[in-house]
Formats: C-alpha cells, structure tokens, sequence
C-alpha cells in the first residue's frame, strides 16, 4: 500500500454498544455452519457517511450523493486505510499495520486496539439481527432502500426504520465490507461483504446473505461500517471509552476519547 496522508482533525460518528453473545453463520453454497462467541463490541449505527469519509480523505468518485449518502466505490484497502486515519486523527491507536502485498494478506489487526476498525463477519450479522432468527429484522419495504423502492440509487442513512439495537441499513443502500477472508483455500484473498444494497431484489438483502470479491474492488452499492472493540480496564481509566454504551445519551458520549 502507498505511504497515508496526514489527517485532518475529524468527528467520529457515535457508537452503539453491542452485548456479548453468539451467532451461528451459515454458507448457503457450502453448506457449513460454524457458531462464533463474541465479546461486546461497538458498531456505528449507520454506514461510513460521504461527508465523514472526506474529513480524513478525497472521497473516491464525484458521483451523485450528497454528504449523508453512504460512501461507495470503496475498497476493502480504502476502508482499513480510512479506519487508520481516523483513528490516528481522534487519537486513538489504530488497529491495523498494512504493508504492500496487491491482494491484501499483508493486512494484521489488531483486535485490543482501540481505534476503528471493520466488523467481523459474525459481529455485523450479530448486530444486523438484534436478537431476532428470522430472514431479516423487520419488513424489507420499512427497514431498506432495496430494488422495489430505492429508484435505482442510494439514499441518506438513517432514513428507514432501525433494527431493535438502534442500527440503521443494515439490509439495503449499500453493501458493507466486512474484516473477514471468504474463503481462503477456495477464493484466496477475497473479503466479505454483507447487508445488500439499493439495486438488489429481496433475495440479496437478508440477514445471513453472504458476498465476497477481491479487496480491491470498488463499485457503486459497496461501502463499509465502523466498529470499535470494547474498552479494557486500562482504557476506561484514561476515558478512551464510556463504561457502557446503550442508551441515545450513552451513545453521544462514544464518539471518541475528547468528548464526555
């Protein structure tokens, strides 16, 4: 990867606390299931913005969208970039070293960092479901921007109802990376996306609907979601974090260490 840019001061968007628990993970062309424990993590309630997005660097394309659009035509690579940046420019260790390799498996993270990061695959489907089993959280035409409403664009975040956690386009608007390899002894450096986007029909926007591509791959209905790991002991002593995050006025006081 080229050498970062400087950053410039920049407001991170708040965080929503998400509880310990499990979740089952199912891959539909396979066939295999594997249960993952997580540990309480953070997780933006919606999308990584055009207008935050351009706080820390130029936006990727000129294409329509105003500033609360989600940023699209992001790569895998641009998205732990934009992490690293923000991290840095809240003040916050960043979570991942990166170096040169064209494919990305030179990329570590580091999971007892504080800074931003991508979500797992199981944290994102964790929190997309919100306690809930079904196909989705809620009814598609509510919950997403999808190929019978969206009008063939995407559209602001936050603008359809959130799941019961407080997160909005979980399904819809845009796909959204995620931190894990697909399938490494089958598809090599391919990285996960999830969520669906304004251009797919209901099939493409459930819960356990599983993509993938090279993590270079930039295209219009693709962006990506902040997370943070939850707080040590040492962290929440130097104010990196609140002791908890649940409540809306919980929430405002995630944004990052300079503001309680």
């Amino acid at each position: 990867m080229s050498p970062e840019p400087t950053p410039r001061r920049a407001s991170a968007e708040p965080m929503i606390g998400v509880p310990a628990g499990q979740i089952v993970l199912r891959d539909e062309g396979s066939g295999t299931t594997w249960k993952v424990d997580l540990e309480p993590f953070l997780l933006a309630p919606q999308p990584v913005t055009r207008d935050l997005y351009e706080t820390v660097q130029p936006l990727p394309s000129t294409g329509p969208g105003g500033p609360r659009t989600p940023v699209t035509d992001v790569s895998w690579i641009d998205a732990v970039r934009f992490c690293n940046l923000l991290s840095e420019s809240a003040g916050l260790e960043p979570c991942y070293s990166t170096g040169d390799d064209p494919d990305a498996q030179d990329v570590t993270c580091d999971w007892q960092a504080d800074g931003y990061r991508l979500p797992s695959e199981a944290e994102w489907e964790y929190a997309c479901r919100a306690g809930t089993t079904g196909v989705r959280y809620g009814e598609l035409d509510e919950i997403a921007w999808y190929r019978e409403n969206s009008g063939g664009e995407v559209h602001d975040v936050m603008t359809r109802t959130p799941n019961a956690w407080g997160l909005h386009d979980m399904i819809g608007n845009v796909w959204e990376w995620c931190w894990d390899l697909y399938d490494p002894g089958v598809y090599g450096p391919y990285r996960v996306f999830r969520g669906g986007g304004a251009h797919d029909p209901p099939r493409g926007c459930r819960a356990s609907c599983r993509r993938k591509s090279h993590p270079t791959l930039r295209i219009d209905d693709l962006g990506f979601r902040l997370a943070r790991s939850w707080p040590r002991t040492d962290q929440r002593k130097r104010g990196s974090f609140p002791s908890r995050v649940s409540t809306s006025s919980d929430i405002a006081r995630a944004t990052s260490p300079h503001e309680t």
